[in-house]
Parts: C-alpha cells; structure tokens; sequence
C-alpha cells in the first residue's frame, strides 16, 4: 500500500484529483482520507457553498438543487488560485457539477498549477444510497443540513446528478481522465480500491507519457 502510495504522490505533484458520487456515496470520506495519504488539502465545493450560504445568509441549496453555474464560478474556483495552497496537490469533492462547468475548472486549476490528473467516480446504486440516507436518519449523524432532511429533497438531489453531473463525468471519460471505483462496500474496502485504481491509472499515465 505504501509504494502505490508513493506513486500516486510522484504522478501528482500538485495537481488534482476530482471525486464525484451520488448523494452519501462517501466523497466526502474518500477525499479527506485521501489527501491525508497523499499529503494535500481537501476542497469540497458542497461545504465551501454551505459556508458561503451561512455568510451571504443565503438559502440556495435546501431543496437539493444545485447552485447556479455563475455563482459557482464565484464562490468555489478562486479556492484553486490561493497562495496557502499552491504547493500542494488538490483532492476535490464535486467541484463543477453541472455539465459545461468542467471546461472552466480544468482551464482554472490548469493555470494554477493544480491540473486535473484524475476524475473518481464512486459508483453506487440509488438503492444503496437510499438505504444509507435511511440509517442516517435514524442516526442523525449528518448534522443541520437542510438538504439531507426530507427524502423528497434528498431524491432532488439524486436527479440533480442524474440530469446535470452524469454528462460532465461522460466528458471526462472521453477525456480519459475517469476513474471508477466500486463505492457499495465498507469504508475501508472503498478507501484500498480508491487506492489501487489510482495507482493503475498512474501507472498507465506514466507509460502513456
């Protein structure tokens, strides 16, 4: 696990790799644990919105809906330019979900020095991911989130990815920049094939280059 690690790290440098999923499919997750591991900062494009909604005392995402591509641009893309940040590679969580927003994040973490390497896609059924919103639930371990409360909302949220994201993550395939990784098994199990599909993929891009 290590060495593959290790490759990973060298293949990156400071550029990025973008992780996309339906709702709770463990994005958030993967990506924190993945930049522990590979010595980056960890950017979610939900959080920064949330944080940006409680400063402007806003209400944009309560309904699932994703936010407008302009303020998007306003709100999350400045994050790839900040000083604290350039020597570092970028684990990103569904940063330009809605489909013609990927063209402008490439070009932008192109120009900062964190180009995108890599596109994770955690792949799980809508059934699965019900089922976790479900014990969530009854758990009550996602916080005040207002887009996770009512499960009209969260199936909003859940077509909003079908109907806008699913064409970016088409886009990056014919880029060959997609990553799939099967997201329907443990934490653990998720986290150690994240790991050896990325290496794959390193590898593959080294020989490529």
């Amino acid at each position: 696990m290590d060495e593959k690690i290790e490759t990973i790290k060298y293949w990156l440098r400071t550029g990025s790799i973008n992780i996309f999923g339906l709702p709770m499919s463990g994005k958030d997750t993967v990506g924190v644990r993945l930049a522990e591991v590979l010595g980056g900062k960890f950017l979610s494009s939900g959080m920064i919105i949330r944080a940006m909604e409680q400063e402007t005392k806003q209400n944009l995402t309560s309904e699932g809906k994703l936010i407008e591509t302009n303020m998007f641009y306003d709100w999350v893309l400045p994050y790839f330019e900040r000083r604290d940040l350039e020597e570092f590679p970028l684990i990103l969580s569904s940063v330009g979900r809605w489909s013609g927003e990927e063209n402008q994040v490439l070009s932008v973490a192109e120009s900062a020095g964190h180009p995108i390497k890599a596109v994770i896609l955690l792949n799980i059924s809508e059934g699965d991911v019900m089922s976790r919103w479900e014990a969530a639930q009854i758990l009550n371990d996602r916080g005040d989130r207002l887009d996770d409360k009512e499960s009209a909302v969260f199936k909003t949220r859940i077509n909003e990815f079908v109907e806008k994201t699913i064409p970016v993550l088409k886009h990056y395939r014919e880029m060959g920049l997609l990553v799939e990784v099967k997201a329907d098994m443990d934490r653990e199990s998720v986290f150690n094939e994240t790991i050896e599909q990325l290496y794959q993929f390193a590898e593959n891009s080294r020989v490529v280059v």
